[in-house]
């Protein structure tokens, strides 16, 4: 399954293609939320009757992927700046993030924050929702950290020191010349971490969150059916990932900061 978004006009400029490609794709996004009952229900059994209940699933493994990602965007800069700081122990503490994170694998983290935290911290009270979107945030904003770190080493210093020339702190260098440029440097990176989260959050179904997975196998417990509800499952996971890449790519062409996209 493919999404052919419109060819916009040669005559308009990249960020007007690239601003009209996220508007459709957005569109496009709201459209499979709210409507995909509607054609689902016209399917043979056991999809049809069922139709609801994959819309429903759609939708919260979209706000998995939309909660988690920007908090992960946030958790990223946050763990960047402590790996680059010239305090030793906010060094220490970002890069054992990074290496825990990052060298265990994510089922073990959903697990960990679900079954373990409550007990670590008695007076913790989360839901399946939110331990899974604890989860998944600090697991893909360790990701995220390593773009960032790379987009700030990548700026030239000859800018903070012409900056700083100019009489500029060193927050406000950051804030105006570094962080914009860095960010747009690990943006596409970034984007794209975000985008394989929506896979990832399938794993939230093993402690009880009712997303699209969860729909699936619980379907698939029900008719006894594996063919028809690991298809659909799929189709829509290939449908979701296939819009949030056509944004992802056009994000990438609107802030591409060499201009080597056409």
């Amino acid at each position: 399954m493919s999404l052919s978004l419109p060819s916009w006009p040669a005559s308009w400029s990249r960020q007007a293609r690239s601003n009209a490609t996220m508007v459709v794709a957005s569109g496009v996004l709201v459209l499979i939320l709210w409507l995909m009952a509607i054609p689902l229900s016209w399917a043979p059994e056991p999809i049809g009757p069922a139709a609801q209940d994959f819309a429903e699933g759609t939708r919260v493994t979209v706000e998995l992927t939309v909660v988690s990602g920007l908090v992960g965007i946030v958790i990223g800069l946050m763990a960047a700046l402590g790996k680059l700081s010239r305090v030793a122990p906010l060094r220490w503490l970002a890069s054992f993030y990074i290496w825990v994170v990052r060298g265990t694998p994510l089922l073990v983290q959903v697990l960990f924050v679900y079954f373990a935290l409550p007990s670590l911290i008695p007076s913790l009270k989360l839901s399946d929702f939110a331990s899974a979107c604890i989860a998944l945030a600090f697991n893909v904003g360790a990701y995220n950290a390593e773009a960032i770190r790379s987009g700030l080493q990548a700026v030239p210093k000859g800018q903070t020191e012409a900056a700083k020339s100019l009489g500029m702190s060193n927050w406000g260098t950051f804030i105006d010349i570094v962080f914009p440029q860095a960010m747009k440097i690990a943006l596409p990176s970034v984007v794209n971490n975000v985008v394989s989260l929506l896979k990832d959050s399938s794993l939230a179904y093993t402690i009880g969150v009712v997303e699209l997975t969860n729909v699936g196998n619980r379907i698939q417990a029900a008719t006894f059916q594996p063919m028809p509800t690991l298809i659909t499952t799929a189709l829509v996971y290939l449908l979701l990932t296939t819009v949030l890449t056509q944004i992802s790519d056009a994000v990438e062409r609107r802030y591409d900061v060499e201009g080597r996209r056409p």
